[in-house]
């Protein structure tokens, strides 16, 4: 069993950083991500995505499954939970279907969200321990 590491309770952030991992077009990928740096997603992505900075969907780009971040631009299509700790960008672009907890947001005109959405006080402090589990 592997744990997940405690989020947004840290000192530093790289919400700022322009540096980027990438998950390219045409990239499938099965499996749970976690990261200390943002991501910028143009593939598909099975699986959950943690990560303590920005994440950056672009249109072509696919999440089934839950994304926690500090901040999140969607452009892209999320089937799932969506927990961000500070601001959400959904472009006209973008499609989610799922809940949504977020700080702040912001929506432009022909963005699709079915689903919840909670908005937080910037006071709450966001932790995610969920664990995860390995399939043989």
């Amino acid at each position: 069993m592997l744990k997940r590491k405690e989020f947004f309770g840290g000192s530093t952030s790289n919400s700022e950083s322009t540096e980027f991992n990438r998950i390219l077009s045409g990239t499938e990928f099965t499996g749970d991500i976690v990261s200390d740096s943002n991501i910028l997603i143009e593939g598909d992505i099975v699986g959950n995505v943690s990560c303590s900075g920005k994440v950056q969907i672009s249109s072509s780009g696919k999440i089934k499954g839950n994304l926690v971040c500090v901040n999140a631009e969607i452009d892209g299509t999320i089937h799932g939970e969506l927990t961000i700790e500070n601001l959400l960008t959904m472009r006209s672009t973008a499609r989610i279907k799922g809940d949504i907890q977020s700080t702040k947001l912001t929506i432009e005109e022909g963005a699709f969200f079915e689903g919840s959405c909670v908005m937080k006080s910037p006071m709450t402090a966001t932790t995610f321990t969920a664990d995860v589990e390995e399939e043989d």
